[in-house]
């Protein structure tokens, strides 16, 4: 980036830089499931457990890294969730029993994550863009997540079959780290306001009282569930229905390079356009999706269409809620109220990978799972009809 760059530039290059990273280095766990697993001796059902976890700890972790964003800045926050991504790629390396991949596969690298993705890095994007921009800057930096997904994935495999697992986990952990230098582009915290302000609690007990703030968290969790779910069980899915195990790769990789497009666009409407009907309608069209995939005849085709229609709408979300929570509670504990909903994602994500997993082993089907799907698609849908757009008007502390 040259001198001329505007520093708002610098900062969404830096900040949907680092998501590519994070967000790429984490699609590749499941790349490592066999080849730890047949040399460690672990089933499927440690690796599922120790993601599970991760999504969790990333949940519960976005809350206090939006605390550490707004009273400290986003940059010190990055760092040190680029830090513990690494510690936590290094100890999965080096771990040797179930308790130590729960330890870093789960909690380290769940943390890391929280600190290096969406609920800390669109708030300081939004902040540093003109509002003009704003909506379309933040699909800019989430799209980053499914870029990041579409071309480092095929490094870590190439990693493996050349490295070995071993020395992948070596490399990743290197990726995770340059998180580390480009946090120096996302410096600064939430300018405190003049006059009347809020204190952090106030904030945060303001939005708990604001109806709109629970519709939003309740709908996040339907784009956990839906995310999780399909990630996880959607190449098994599509196995059993005859399909190979490279229908299944070529289905996720596309779910990434399509929303590359979908976010981008998400975002990009969400500046012209209502955001919460924007939003309604990404979820009312996943319905859409789930019953195309389950009514039609399996095969390759109907794969690929359901992944590029999922794709266009995957992340799509995310620009659109964080937006709606910087337009409705403002932008000065925008990483705290962001992490709080985020919560909402990441027990969706919980429920979506374990009971994929129940189902399957309950009734060797996922059928009640994908109608689950296509319920709750259209339960967010409505709820996100109701959210009231216009901000709140500040208080005293």
């Amino acid at each position: 980036m040259s001198a001329s760059t505007p520093s708002y530039m610098r900062t969404l290059y830096a900040g949907a830089s680092v998501v590519l990273l994070v967000m790429g280095v984490r699609a590749t766990f499941g790349l490592f499931m066999q080849p730890m697993g047949m040399e460690l001796g672990w089933g499927r059902d440690v690796f599922s457990m120790a993601f599970a976890i991760q999504n969790l700890v990333w949940g519960v972790g976005s809350i206090f890294m939006g605390i550490l964003a707004d009273r400290y800045g986003a940059g010190r926050t990055v760092a040190l969730g680029a830090l513990l991504f690494m510690l936590g790629m290094i100890g999965m390396r080096l771990s040797t029993d179930e308790l130590s991949l729960y330890l870093t596969a789960g909690v380290l690298v769940g943390l890391g994550q929280a600190g290096t993705t969406f609920p800390v890095i669109l708030p300081v994007i939004a902040r540093a863009v003109p509002p003009a921009y704003r909506s379309t800057a933040m699909g800019i930096a989430s799209a980053g997540g499914s870029m990041g997904q579409f071309t480092i994935v095929p490094i870590g495999q190439i990693a493996i079959s050349t490295l070995d697992w071993t020395g992948a986990l070596w490399l990743l952990s290197l990726f995770a780290a340059a998180g580390m230098p480009l946090a120096l582009l996302l410096r600064g915290k939430p300018a405190a306001a003049t006059g009347h302000h809020q204190s952090l609690g106030a904030a945060v007990r303001e939005a708990f009282r604001h109806s709109s703030f629970h519709f939003l968290f309740w709908s996040y969790f339907v784009c956990g569930f839906h995310t999780a779910f399909i990630t996880l069980h959607l190449p098994a899915y599509l196995v059993d229905g005859g399909l190979t195990a490279g229908d299944g790769a070529i289905s996720i990789a596309l779910i990434g390079l399509f929303n590359v497009a979908g976010s981008f666009y998400a975002g990009k409407l969400g500046g012209c356009y209502s955001k919460k009907n924007l939003l309604a309608a990404v979820y009312f069209l996943r319905a859409f999706g789930i019953l195309f995939l389950i009514a039609m005849p399996m095969a390759p085709w109907v794969a690929y269409v359901f992944a590029a229609w999922m794709g266009l709408l995957w992340l799509g979300t995310v620009p659109l809620t964080q937006g709606l929570i910087g337009q409705i509670y403002g932008f000065r504990y925008a990483a705290t109220l962001s992490g709080i909903a985020f919560l909402g994602h990441q027990i969706g994500s919980f429920i979506g990978v374990w009971l994929g997993g129940y189902a399957y082993g309950a009734t060797g089907s996922y059928a009640a799972v994908w109608w689950a799907g296509i319920v709750l698609a259209v339960v967010a849908a409505a709820l996100c009809l109701p959210i009231r757009e216009q901000p709140l008007a500040a208080k005293p502390a």
